[in-house]
């Protein structure tokens, strides 16, 4: 069992275990020694990081700990996750590392790992690493120790990627599109790729300041850029989270539209065009019901993976399968990412646009959700509320309630201490009723 790594990398509030300084340099050595090839060239490591102000306390004990097993460090700045992925790649690099919580407030960071094909780490590779941490390991000798480097252009590279995703001759000319970066890695990258590819840009949390990721802007919080869409009279908004692997669309009257929505569309399309191999999208188990009977309807096969894209990616992989992703807006497609890219997921839902001549607000609802309820209660280390028997009491009376009319899902965050309770149920008395009935149970026996 993993200790350190959740869903999504290691992660938690900066200066406080397991996000610390000292334990950045242990995870980097560790890491370092792990991918050490046994072979006489240079060993390579690609670091990016997003705006977060703790992330150069973090980039710099990374890099002391992997030099210090004779890695040699490139340091990438502020870009997106699927920047480093792009580049773990391109540079020939033993190993990628994102620093960054993703779409959480800025006093949490994580740690995320790629490993030498661009993708991120199994399960398996993250529990050796943390057994390295746990034994500690013996540094290079003086003249073995690695260096460090700074690439400029990294993000440069990342937008002629992003951009090679699409029809060469595809412009943007026309349309207006507002643009959240969530004061966030994509702050600069995003706006001059909608840029180059002619759109008129009108851009929203750019200004980061290490303290205001996230903050009240980005694809959890699209209020801002929703209005922003509707006050300028743009066409489309694209909300990114702060490392830039997610995406919330917005249609031009204001409605949003989640990571469901954008998979429909692009499941669809593909397949019409005969470029959806496997005949299948890869989803979660969070998806809505309302997608998997959208996809029946066109004949396209839905498989459900648990929660996290690496999840969805490793499922992509095994199946064959180039489209994939989450309700939260990961959206991967393996021919172009390694792993969900927020802007390049924008970018072909703008490009569909284009080509069909219709409005977001047309390509945005593509189906029907059915009522969905999600509800979180915060746990404290330690608690393990979902073994108590009253709780999984609560949990089989509401799976009874619900059998045959719908579904209840509960599990335990990766990457935050909650407990995610969500129901999907076309009678919306009942999913409140058979919602609340475990939130009551769980939150009774975390208060104790």
């Amino acid at each position: 069992m993993r200790k350190l790594f959740g869903t999504d990398g290691v992660r938690g509030k900066a200066n406080s275990y397991p996000m610390t300084a000292d334990m950045a340099l242990r995870i980097g050595a560790a890491a370092g020694r792990y991918f050490r090839r046994d072979r006489g060239s240079a060993h390579r490591v690609v670091i990016g990081k997003d705006t977060r102000l703790s992330g150069y306390m973090f980039e710099n004990a990374l890099t002391a700990g992997l030099t210090s097993t004779g890695m040699n460090v490139l340091l990438l700045g502020p870009v997106p996750t699927p920047c480093v992925g792009l580049m773990t790649r391109s540079m020939r690099a033993d190993l990628g590392v994102m620093i960054s919580a993703s779409h959480n407030p800025a006093e949490d960071n994580g740690i995320k790992f790629f490993g030498p094909d661009g993708f991120k780490l199994s399960d398996q590779a993250e529990i050796e690493i943390e057994a390295l941490i746990e034994a500690g390991v013996e540094p290079a000798q003086a003249g073995n120790i690695g260096r460090a480097k700074r690439i400029d252009d990294a993000r440069f590279r990342y937008g002629e990627r992003v951009k090679s995703s699409l029809p060469r001759d595809l412009r943007l000319d026309g349309l207006k599109v507002v643009i959240d970066c969530a004061n966030g890695a994509a702050y600069r990258a995003a706006p001059e790729i909608l840029w180059e590819l002619g759109a008129d840009v009108v851009p929203v949390g750019v200004s980061p300041d290490g303290k205001n990721i996230n903050k009240g802007c980005g694809s959890t919080q699209p209020q801002i850029a929703a209005e922003t869409v509707v006050a300028h009279g743009a066409d489309v908004g694209i909300c990114l989270d702060g490392d830039a692997d997610r995406v919330i669309l917005i249609d031009e009257k204001g409605r949003v539209a989640d990571g469901d929505q954008l998979m429909a569309l692009l499941a669809a399309r593909w397949a019409e065009e005969g470029v959806l191999t496997g005949g299948a999208l890869v989803a979660t188990v969070m998806s809505n019901l309302g997608l998997e009977q959208f996809l029946a309807g066109k004949g396209i096969g839905l498989e459900r993976t648990g929660v996290g894209d690496r999840y969805v990616v490793e499922r992509m992989r095994a199946g064959g399968f180039n489209l994939g992703g989450e309700q939260s807006g990961h959206i991967v497609m393996t021919d172009h990412a390694t792993t969900g890219d927020g802007l390049m997921a924008g970018l072909h839902f703008l490009a569909e646009m284009v080509r069909s001549g219709r409005k977001a607000s047309d390509l945005a609802q593509q189906f029907t959700p059915v009522p969905q309820l999600l509800k979180n209660i915060r746990f404290t280390a330690g608690q393990a509320p979902l073994e108590t028997a009253p709780v999984q009491a609560a949990i089989a009376a509401a799976e009874l309630a619900l059998q045959g009319r719908g579904r209840l899902l509960i599990r335990k965050s990766g990457t935050e201490p909650l407990i995610r309770v969500m129901a999907e149920c076309e009678d919306e008395a009942l999913l409140t009723r058979t919602v609340d009935s475990v939130v009551d149970a769980v939150t009774s026996v975390v208060a104790g």
